[in-house]
């Protein structure tokens, strides 16, 4: 009942007057496996238990505005409600640390746009349901500061900095996903940045369907499920480049990233919900498999990338299963 309020919450406060907002869909007929809320719910408790009162997590990267903006998603793609609830306060307080950590001059989050891509999507996805102006001022913000960098950016995309001149797939998939959230959410967005940005990532996909980094070369799984979501998001599924995306990421459903496993299972999960339900299915099931044994028996799972931001993965991989984020909506 808590992520049916919060989404109606969402519909009521961005709709026009007198529209209603299409609802996500429940799950009434298609149940939640036990599996994935017992480990849904211990990791959200360690993530509860472990936050500062600051709003971070005192661990490796805990401190990053992307890695508390994961968080945060990870407590609202559950349903939690940041308004009432057991997780009210841990979802205002990771807010409360991006917005103390974004730049009054220009509406930089952090230090890199990693951070600034994965802060901007939680601002959009808790926008309208928290009620507090700073949000949306924040979001606007933000919002204008990855369009001012794409202007500045010779690509039409981004890269590790505001003046980045160069550009590469992944922190380009985190500022066209968040783009759309923020669209989503009624931040108003120019189709020409969007399309700007679906342009060079086409020129990081080969002939096979994967995506390589910074350019077409040396395609990768993750890299190919970040551009394949992006595409998704985009609503262009009917074309010959997505399906061979969808063909080469079908293929390859046992693969693990060794480096970045829970930022593959993040990205992948979304791909091929968005391209696929099918598909995904046979992947969460393995997903599943896969995540079980390693989380820990204090609920979070391990990475050399810190608990906060591995747990938080972890846990946006199985939120599908939840399909509360607006962000999930088809």
């Amino acid at each position: 009942m808590k992520g049916v309020v919060a989404t109606a919450a969402v519909c009521l406060l961005l709709a026009p007057a007198g529209a209603w907002c299409q609802s996500l869909p429940l799950r009434q007929d298609d149940p939640i496996p036990p599996q994935v809320d017992q480990m849904y719910v211990k990791g959200l408790r360690y993530l509860a238990g472990s936050q500062t009162k600051n709003g971070n997590w005192p661990d490796r990267n805990g401190s990053e505005p992307g890695v508390v903006g994961l968080c945060v998603m990870a407590f609202l793609a559950h349903g939690e409600d940041p308004n009432h609830g057991p997780y009210a306060k841990n979802i205002q307080a990771g807010i409360d640390f991006i917005i103390e950590n974004q730049s009054e001059s220009n509406g930089y989050i952090g230090t890199s746009m990693y951070n600034h891509g994965f802060a901007t999507l939680a601002l959009a996805e808790v926008y309208g349901v928290l009620r507090d102006e700073k949000v949306a001022e924040a979001l606007q913000d933000a919002v204008d500061l990855i369009l001012s960098a794409q202007e500045r950016n010779n690509r039409g995309a981004w890269r590790y900095t505001p003046d980045s001149p160069d550009a590469d797939t992944t922190v380009t998939g985190a500022q066209m996903v968040a783009l759309y959230a923020a669209r989503n959410a009624g931040i108003p967005v120019p189709e020409e940045a969007l399309r700007k940005g679906h342009a060079f990532l086409k020129r990081c996909r080969s002939s096979d369907g994967g995506y390589g980094y910074t350019s077409s070369g040396s395609g990768k799984p993750t890299l190919t499920a970040i551009g394949s979501l992006c595409i998704a998001l985009g609503k262009d599924k009917d074309t010959k480049g997505y399906k061979a995306s969808l063909n080469y990421l079908r293929k390859r459903l046992n693969y693990r990233d060794r480096f970045y496993p829970y930022y593959f299972e993040y990205y992948m999960s979304q791909a091929l919900f968005h391209a696929d339900e099918e598909v995904w299915r046979e992947w969460n099931a393995k997903n599943i498999r896969f995540l079980s044994p390693l989380q820990g028996r204090e609920g979070a799972w391990p990475g050399n990338k810190g608990p906060a931001f591995s747990t938080a993965g972890a846990l946006l991989s199985l939120a599908l299963n939840y399909r509360f984020l607006p962000i999930y909506e088809k």
